[in-house]
């Protein structure tokens, strides 16, 4: 590797790292790539069995608690309202977020692999970027319907009818779309000289960022410009909308009332603290402090408990949803002892 320059440790910061005859020279190196080989995470077959049976018990739990929410606001008229349509809209990105890690790690654990192709690599980043940032954006809106819904209840039907909610939800997919393809198809353009090695369980753009030969600065810079201003907008809007919502709520004069409000703001305060915090540390920590294990414990913080937990924390102080809970489980047993009696017939 004499007289080539390495890209550093970088989590999601795009410095020029070799000349344009060097890029040319690479090239070839990054078209041959036919597979990346992801992180173990263990050196022995039992320890992978045991993480195993560890994130299969995970990925079954986010199954049953989002497809209990898909299926609770689907079937229980009292939750068609703006607020359970986009809980249905988080449910479902949720269901493609850890669907789109998990099951690859946990055949890797099965089958003592670690190996992914080129393309399913690929397919990795984009579906996680799309994923992540339609998850972002929608919990961006669900702040602005906390907000009409208590600073502004006799606006709420006009500001929040089903026209108007079916297009923020829209845009929140379609801005997920395009950033998805602009972040995914800049990240694979780059020619790799660094060996197909990703020290992730799943494919990370700051893990493939590290494989880098060179890229174009000016490119670069413009995606990341765009990406970073979109987030930075939904993370401002998202605390103004909170600082308004609390203000509001400690001027309440029945008590009742603010524990009403409380209840419905502090599961999606909960749920939107847990994946900012985790995914910033993940793509903007500095070079200095990352690490192998700190890395792959990050990762699973921000990709694999918040799609587990969200189900947990939303029908935790909500009676609504737990009482739809009940009548669909109720549903399905009367159903499955319905079919038996019918089968010993």
């Amino acid at each position: 590797m004499s007289g080539r320059k390495a890209c550093p440790n970088i989590s999601l910061s795009f410095p020029s790292c070799a000349d344009p005859h060097t890029k040319r020279q690479h090239m070839s190196n990054s078209s041959s790539i036919t597979e990346f080989l992801l992180l173990p995470f263990a050196d022995t077959q039992e320890l992978q069995l045991l993480h195993f049976a560890l994130f299969l018990a995970i990925y079954l739990a986010a199954l049953l608690g989002n497809g209990l929410i898909l299926t609770a606001v689907a079937c229980d008229h009292r939750l068609h309202t703006p607020m359970y349509f986009f809980l249905l809209n988080l449910a479902l990105i949720d269901l493609g977020c850890i669907s789109t890690t998990l099951p690859k790690a946990m055949a890797n654990s099965l089958w003592d692999t670690r190996a992914i192709s080129y393309t399913g690599c690929a397919a990795q980043v984009f579906l996680i970027v799309f994923l992540f940032s339609a998850d972002y954006f929608i919990l961006t809106i669900m702040s602005y319907d906390r907000y009409v819904a208590i600073c502004k209840p006799l606006h709420y039907g006009s500001l929040l009818g089903s026209r108007a909610c079916a297009q923020m939800a829209a845009a929140a997919w379609g801005s997920g779309l395009l950033n998805a393809l602009l972040l995914s198809a800049n990240t694979f353009s780059l020619p790799l000289c660094q060996g197909n090695a990703v020290d992730q369980f799943f494919c990370e753009i700051p893990e493939i960022l590290k494989l880098c030969c060179s890229h174009s600065y000016s490119r670069d810079l413009r995606v990341l410009t765009f990406s970073s201003f979109l987030f930075l907008g939904c993370f401002v809007f998202i605390v103004l909308s909170y600082v308004r919502i609390f203000k509001t709520v400690l001027r309440m004069p029945s008590e009742q009332g603010q524990h009403k409000a409380f209840s419905t703001c502090l599961p999606h305060l909960a749920v939107v603290s847990l994946f900012i915090s985790t995914g910033i540390f993940s793509y903007l920590k500095p070079p200095s402090i990352s690490s192998t294990y700190l890395d792959l414990v990050v990762a699973v913080l921000y990709s694999v408990v918040p799609p587990a937990l969200n189900p947990f924390i939303y029908s935790m102080r909500n009676k609504e949803l737990k009482g739809s809970f009940r009548q669909v489980i109720l549903r399905m047993f009367l159903n499955n002892d319905k079919f038996s009696l019918f089968f010993h017939k």
